[in-house]
């Protein structure tokens, strides 16, 4: 996936107050990381709209914000179910050997058995949360070993052996039959 792919950070869940406020479900780790990004836009049907969150904050367990010219509920009802986007290349930049979500979906996973030996399992469908670690959905591909679709505990070091974004490749210490 390039720098130039448009991620979602977030989706419009609803109003908040009389002022034009929205609640908004950040999907951006910490969820207040959704206020510091600056080129943002709404995903419609007619396309993209650029817009400007002048103002975002934790409201209890939500987030609310504001947005520049939004200054009625009856504006603001109308982002309902909107997803705000931005570029990939306006996510902060990680350590090395930590990746996003993103770059790892659609990289074939591949077992290694002793002796170098690589059985292709499939490619990377979906990440999962599950609150103790990541998990990368594996579905089969027309190269996999099998029809299995496999969900694989993102691991680096026990499970993950090797994430290789530049060639597309993953390579897991997993058994086969599981």
């Amino acid at each position: 996936m390039t720098n130039d792919a448009v991620l979602c950070i977030g989706r419009i869940s609803g109003c908040y107050g009389i002022k034009g406020w929205v609640k908004v479900r950040s999907f951006t780790d910490p969820p207040e990381r959704f206020g510091s990004y600056q080129n943002c836009r709404l995903k419609t049907r007619a396309g993209q709209q650029a817009v400007v969150f002048d103002q975002c904050r934790s409201q209890g367990k939500a987030l609310i914000a504001h947005i520049v010219g939004v200054d009625d509920r009856n504006t603001a009802e109308t982002l309902r179910g909107l997803d705000v986007v931005v570029n990939a290349s306006e996510l902060p930049a990680l350590d090395e050997g930590d990746y996003y979500w993103h770059q790892l979906i659609g990289l074939a996973v591949w077992y290694v058995a002793e002796g170098g030996a690589k059985v292709r399992l499939g490619t990377v469908k979906q990440m999962l949360e599950t609150g103790a670690n990541d998990v990368l959905v594996v579905a089969p591909d027309e190269h996999s070993i099998d029809e299995r679709e496999r969900l694989i505990p993102y691991l680096v070091g026990s499970v993950v052996k090797r994430v290789d974004v530049d060639s597309g490749a993953i390579e897991v210490d997993w058994p086969l039959d599981f």
